[in-house]
């Protein structure tokens, strides 16, 4: 590691927030949109350690849905509006809701993983006594 100090979780979660490098927090994590990029280009930090699978889509997901069908509900009680309406209002905060947080949630599993050291797990052989 570094000559820098372990960062603190608090640090480490803005690192990610900010789709930083999870050690310098000074280096891009992302080379597109989620697409990262091989290394960090300030410290070197090789991101092939990193897989958050689907994990940020589902928090996303679970958020935006509570949020969306709260909302529609409400709406559906106090004016009953007709279906298009239900479709012009849901379906763009839906994609707002999901798409624009996605960066930012992905960097900040990647930074938690960075900080908790997570690794796969391991199968210890034992030997037998």
């Amino acid at each position: 590691m570094s000559d820098e100090a372990v960062p603190t979780l608090t640090q480490s979660a803005l690192r990610g927030i900010a789709c930083r490098c999870p050690r310098c927090g000074k280096g891009k994590l992302y080379a597109g949109f989620l697409h990262l990029r091989p290394s960090c280009e300030t410290c070197g930090l090789d991101y092939t350690f990193i897989d958050t699978g689907d994990g940020p889509a589902i928090f996303l997901i679970m958020l935006a849905g509570a949020i969306v069908v709260t909302a529609a509900l409400i709406v559906e009680v106090k004016y009953q509006p007709p279906f298009w309406v239900h479709a012009a209002l849901w379906l763009p905060l839906i994609l707002v809701t999901t798409l624009l947080p996605m960066r930012s949630m992905k960097s900040l599993l990647i930074a938690l993983q960075f900080h908790h050291k997570a690794a796969p797990g391991r199968l210890i052989d034992r030997e037998p006594k």
